[in-house]
């Protein structure tokens, strides 16, 4: 090999100038920062390409019902809490949280669901407290097959009280009980199954005193057998 002073200066050169690029770019970029404590109304979650997958969010800034990046009303969100967000930027669940007192009246809440694809929820992780009203369980429930009327839920909230009914469900609105697992209002641990219209059927159930029983009903409500 034939040794070439100047192949090997420009390749120094090369190489101390790559170096020297390194150590300034390293330099002027800014420190990593850690934050102890941040304080914010909402926080939007989303993809690279804009889809939005989740907002963290209080009382007053939470969103409305949001499908595929279109916002709309909701008729009873006043909670804070987490939304989550499908591949399509529409709402498929959440967890939302709350409660305070009222005079001697505690209330107190907490939720996490999951919802059907255009549809409401139909798995829900439930504590809720109401004055001396409680109950914490699972439920499971039906929803309509066809997906929500979305523009319609503003017109409902406008019209009168005794209309609304029967508009939430032209709008496939309005879910149906299947299943309770839980802690009732009655202080017994209940087992509930309903059947398709949402009338029950089967309820294993153990009172605080210790009594258990089964009972099976019909389609009228009424309790046909006891064990």
């Amino acid at each position: 090999m034939t040794f070439d002073p100047q192949k090997m200066l420009l390749a120094y050169a090369g190489v101390t100038t790559a170096a020297l690029a390194w150590f300034l770019i390293a330099a002027a970029a800014p420190p990593a920062k850690t934050l102890g404590t941040i304080d914010v109304e909402r926080i939007n979650v989303r993809e690279p390409d804009g889809t939005l997958r989740m907002t963290i969010s209080d009382t007053a800034r939470a969103p409305g019902i949001i499908v595929k990046g279109t916002e709309y009303p909701h008729p009873s969100r006043s909670a804070a809490g987490m939304l989550f967000y499908n591949d399509e930027g529409t709402e498929n669940g959440g967890l939302i949280f709350g409660g305070q007192k009222t005079g001697d009246k505690a209330a107190s809440y907490g939720s996490l669901t999951f919802d059907r694809y255009h549809q409401d929820q139909v798995v829900q992780l439930l504590g809720e407290q109401d004055g001396t009203e409680r109950r914490a369980g699972l439920m499971v429930n039906d929803q309509p097959e066809r997906q929500i009327d979305y523009p319609a839920i503003a017109r409902i909230v406008a019209m009168p009280a005794t209309q609304r009914a029967a508009a939430y469900t032209a709008a496939n609105i309005g879910g149906t009980p299947r299943l309770f697992v839980g802690r009732d209002h009655d202080g017994s641990s209940r087992v509930a199954l309903r059947d398709g219209a949402g009338r029950p059927r089967l309820v294993l159930r153990v009172a605080a005193d210790g009594v258990t029983a089964i009972d099976f009903l019909g389609a009228d409500g009424k309790v046909v057998r006891t064990l």
